[in-house]
């Protein structure tokens, strides 16, 4: 069994998998368009033109899948009360990715060495995701 994060951009899903590609080394997969789905939305169900907006996409950091969609296409994504959170083993790579995603967002919470991390900050992105990002430190066991 595996759980799979699934972000709804609301018609800026493309231009996240594009962002998260430059700041994180992010993968393309699959997109499909609701314009090539077998089968059509609802009449009403999303505005007119949006057969060019994406019904499903995934896209891998690392070696982790993300699934995407552009939803509703509202124009009014809401990421509330959950983070995605990614783990560096160097502290240059975290801080690049850190600053990377806080163009055009928000710093949560700065960069710095924590007990338990070599770094770790909060930041929510352009899109108004939020991410942590962390190197962690070896615990001890016990």
């Amino acid at each position: 069994m595996q759980v799979h994060s699934y972000l709804f951009f609301e018609g800026r899903c493309e231009e996240a998998i594009d962002f998260y590609e430059k700041t994180l080394g992010a993968r393309r997969g699959m997109l499909m368009r609701y314009g090539e789905s077998p089968e059509k939305c609802p009449e009403g169900m999303l505005p007119p033109g949006s057969d060019n907006k994406i019904m499903h996409g995934e896209f891998f950091i690392g070696e982790s899948m993300v699934m995407a969609s552009d939803g509703m296409v509202s124009g009014k994504p809401k990421f509330d009360g959950f983070s995605l959170s990614v783990d560096f083993t160097e502290v240059a790579a975290a801080e690049k990715a850190f600053h990377a995603l806080a163009e055009g967002g928000s710093v949560n919470m700065p960069l710095g060495e924590t007990f338990f991390a070599k770094t770790f900050g909060m930041v929510k992105d352009r899109f108004g995701m939020n991410w942590m990002v962390i190197v962690p430190k070896e615990m001890p066991k016990g």
